[in-house]
């Protein structure tokens, strides 16, 4: 139905290939003033707040225009306004993009060595897959698919998968387990193999995040390492005890007595 009121209605809209909804005068009136407000604060001045009531509304006093209609009124656009309607296109291009990922996405599928190629290296290539090598028999892959699954679901625009490696890979040792792998474009951008490298048997999802972002493959939002934070305290916490085992070796010296 063009004329429900839905997200995807409005991003066709948006592309114009469905016409505007109709507005009332007064509430066309209101939201150009929020819009003047926003232009004038951010410096964009008169063209710019042309170009967004033309772009946003589409419409000419009492009726709406259609796609030729539009087409024709850009002739009285100049450059700076086909520039700024050219920007403002590709961001809602990238916009509709990245939720059409999101709609793909979202979990930490399981996939087998057959699937390795169309879902690995053939991915889109803008889109980051993380896949996990793991056997179910080692405790420390399961922590690793636990934290990846709730980070698929933070990170819904990246492809997480899972695969048992020896549907991918022919003896593989266990000592290589777990093997993170991050592919972009068709190639290995980082990698992590082993319990050391993918960060310890006490692994924390946060620490996990770091990692994944440290590589480029999520954008998060930390702002450091967790993992220096809790090295940070540990480091803390023995040199305080060496402090106090120190202190109370120099009491115990001091109340010897001093026998010649």
């Amino acid at each position: 139905d063009p004329n429900e009121d839905t997200e995807w209605n409005d991003i066709l809209r948006d592309f114009g290939i469905l016409p505007p909804k109709e507005k009332l005068k007064d509430e066309i009136e209101e939201r150009v003033l929020h819009l003047q407000k926003e232009a004038e604060g951010k410096h964009f001045g008169e063209q710019k707040v042309t170009f967004f009531f033309c772009l946003l509304f589409l419409v000419k006093p009492h009726e709406r225009m259609n796609l030729e209609e539009l087409k024709e009124a850009e002739d009285d656009f100049d450059e700076a306004d086909r520039k700024a309607i050219e920007a403002y296109r590709q961001q809602r291009l990238q916009e509709w993009k990245c939720l059409q990922r999101r709609q793909k996405y979202g979990e930490l599928r399981e996939i087998c060595g057959e699937q390795y190629v169309k879902e690995v290296t053939n991915a889109p290539e803008d889109v980051w897959v993380i896949i996990h090598l793991y056997r179910s028999s080692i405790p420390m892959c399961l922590l690793v698919n636990e934290h990846l699954s709730l980070l698929a679901r933070k990170f819904p625009e990246v492809k997480f998968l899972k695969a048992i490696v020896n549907s991918c890979i022919q003896n593989y040792h266990d000592r290589c387990l777990p093997t993170i792998l991050l592919y972009k474009t068709g190639e290995i951008k980082g990698r992590f193999i082993g319990v050391a490298e993918c960060g310890g048997l006490h692994l924390k999802v946060k620490e996990l995040e770091w990692k994944l972002a440290e590589v480029g493959a999520i954008e998060t939002v930390l702002e450091g390492n967790p993992k220096k934070d809790i090295m940070n305290m540990t480091t803390l916490s023995v040199r305080n005890v060496s402090a106090h085992e120190d202190t109370n070796t120099k009491s115990s010296d001091v109340m010897k007595p001093d026998i010649e």
